[in-house]
């Protein structure tokens, strides 16, 4: 009975999971609450999978990569993986899945995904892609390359384990190497060749959850001695992040700037989070304004980033920023500065009008409705807006970041890794080593550490509790002797691969560990009846552990679930190639580096 209550719960899971009725974190925790009150678990096993150690680890790396993304090491990182930009968008995903499966190949697919995934969504905010392009590819890549080589995965050390135990002998260092680099291979090649354009058809409803971005306009100046200087116009714009539309050298605008000159204006657009970090940028500055002072009373306040709409009655209305003399007298920076669309459009003209003298920003008469991008401290914020100067319509705590603090944070991050994978410490402790170093350090500020996508780890919790309850209640197992009694009909080689794809399935509501050591006894049984080796069988089944590309609930695909907006739907169209790759390379190859007979 217990068997047949924990397929129902999967079932209604992947349902709600697909058609996305409720939020994907209210569905995990039902999840939860279905298992502990059918009593297929105790309330205890049911929610033992929130302190799982995987689940704290993954926890700890999300935080960490705050501390990466705080000292500006993902903003450097991510400028050079945008150059990959110039060979086209297949190009680009081609080459950073080539750098993701290598790293995957001796680095678990958890890690690697956690550690490149804001470098990517940087880089590729540079080269100008949308996020759901390049961050199912990334998971996809990471989970690739831990078929190569035996640490890859966890999975692949636990089939090791079991398979010794077996009398199979354990999986030599690089003996999955053959089948893995195949596979890897081919699945890189037919997410490039396919993945833009599968994952283009479901962009209309990713587009209509998406909040609408006002485009800001800003000029950041190059100042002597910048790096920047000498650099061609389209690497500095990938260095940016921001969009570049044009370039302002002595005061007049230049048509076809080739590379940048000291103290040029370059006039960038982009939404606000991208203009801050353009400001931020090392080697730049904001021209024409000056750095928000400490507060009133001499104490430091807290900076913050705000974007605030200038009102009828207010006394901006007609003035420029520096006839205000917000600057000078309060701290006040403006960094950009939002139209309506006409208006915005003439004030692009303005400041690249070629042959006569191009404002700058902060000359340009300011308007009723204009949203202007400012940064200055709190207090003064909240002056202006109790005076009715200024409308704030959103704001955020400014944290610059902290450069001096990049090699720190590299460090503990590699350490805290180096520490888990050696097993000196366990990888959660290992994790929170390494986080509470970043904070304690000065890396990164311990509010800002905690800004990670809790439903990762909501989802990550609820799919280890309903692995439980598959290898538990023998609900797995069940499965998979019924389909391989079937097979059984088809010869040696229909067997390995209906096990494959076995495997592949039961990876979704199970683990990867759980649904291979799930279908490993019947890989045994099957070999035995079949009068075969049992290795290429056990080989199958581990090399399938590892490749599940259909469901956003393996923990690599979790990660970027949410910052992709994916639905349950665009990993089943876009896995669906690449889980056909992999069972065709098992299906050839596998029969061939270790024969069946």
């Amino acid at each position: 009975m217990a068997a047949v209550i924990a397929l129902a719960v999967v079932v209604v899971a992947l349902v709600l999971f697909w058609k996305e009725w409720v939020p994907i974190e209210v569905t995990s925790l039902l999840v939860v609450f279905l298992l502990a009150v059918t009593g297929v678990l105790t309330p205890e096993e049911a929610f033992s999978g929130f302190s799982n150690d995987t689940v704290i680890f993954i926890f700890a790396l999300l935080a960490m990569t705050q501390g990466l993304a705080a000292t500006g090491v993902v903003r450097a990182l991510a400028g050079r993986l945008g150059f990959l930009s110039r060979l086209g968008e297949r190009a680009f995903i081609v080459a950073m899945m080539t750098i993701v499966a290598t790293f995957s190949a001796f680095v678990s697919n958890t890690v690697t995904t956690a550690a490149f995934l804001p470098v990517v969504m940087s880089g590729a905010a540079r080269a100008r892609l949308p996020n759901r392009h390049v961050l199912m590819p990334l998971s996809f890549a990471s989970m690739l390359g831990g078929t190569i080589v035996l640490f890859g995965t966890s999975t692949n050390l636990v089939m090791s384990e079991v398979m010794e135990r077996a009398g199979l002998g354990a999986i030599r260092v690089f003996e999955l190497a053959p089948a893995g680099l195949a596979i890897t291979i081919l699945g890189i090649a037919v997410v490039g060749l396919f993945g833009p354009r599968l994952l283009r058809r479901g962009e209309a409803a990713a587009d209509e959850a998406a909040l609408p971005e006002r485009a800001y306009l800003a000029e950041i100046a190059v100042p002597h001695g910048s790096p920047h200087v000498g650099r061609p116009v389209h690497e500095f714009a990938h260095a940016l992040g921001a969009d570049p539309i044009g370039v302002v050298r002595g005061e007049r605008a230049v048509a076809s700037a080739k590379e940048v000159r000291p103290e040029d204006r370059v006039v960038v657009e982009g939404p606000p989070e991208k203009i801050v970090e353009a400001a931020d940028a090392h080697g730049v500055a904001v021209p024409d304004a000056e750095a928000a002072g400490p507060a009133r009373d001499g104490s430091e306040a807290a900076v913050l980033v705000v974007e605030a709409a200038v009102p009828p009655d207010s006394r901006l209305v007609g003035r420029t920023m520096g006839e205000a003399r917000l600057a000078e007298r309060l701290g006040v920076e403006l960094l950009a500065i939002h139209r309506r669309p006409a208006a915005h459009r003439a004030t692009r003209r303005a400041l690249l009008w070629r042959g006569r003298r191009a404002p700058s920003i902060a000359t340009l008469p300011i308007s009723v409705g204009d949203v202007l991008l400012l940064r200055a401290p709190a207090d003064r914020v909240r002056e202006l807006a109790s005076a009715g100067v200024l409308l704030v319509l959103t704001g955020f705590e400014h944290d610059p970041p902290r450069r001096g603090k990049a090699a720190l944070a590299v460090a503990l991050f590699v350490g805290a890794l180096a520490l888990g994978t050696a097993e000196v410490l366990p990888m959660s402790v290992a994790g929170l080593a390494g986080l509470l170093a970043m904070v304690l350090t000065g890396c990164v500020d311990g509010q800002r550490a905690l800004r990670i996508d809790w439903r990762v780890v909501l989802l990550i919790g609820s799919m280890l509790a309903l692995g439980l309850a598959m290898e538990r209640s023998g609900a797995g197992k069940l499965v998979g002797e019924v389909v391989a009694r079937a097979a059984a009909f088809g010869g040696p080689r229909t067997v390995m691969v209906l096990l494959a794809v076995i495997t592949i399935l039961l990876s979704a509501p199970m683990s990867n560990q759980a649904a291979s050591l799930v279908v490993f006894p019947v890989a045994l049984a099957a070999a035995h009846r079949l009068g075969i080796d049992p290795r290429p069988l056990a080989i199958a089944v581990t090399l399938a552990g590892s490749c599940s590309f259909m469901t956003p609930l393996e923990p690599s695909a979790m990660l970027v679930y949410g910052a992709g907006r994916y639905r349950f739907a665009d990993f089943v169209r876009t896995g669906a190639p690449v889980t056909a790759a992999v069972v065709i390379v098992i299906a050839v190859l596998v029969p061939i580096v270790w024969p069946l007979g």
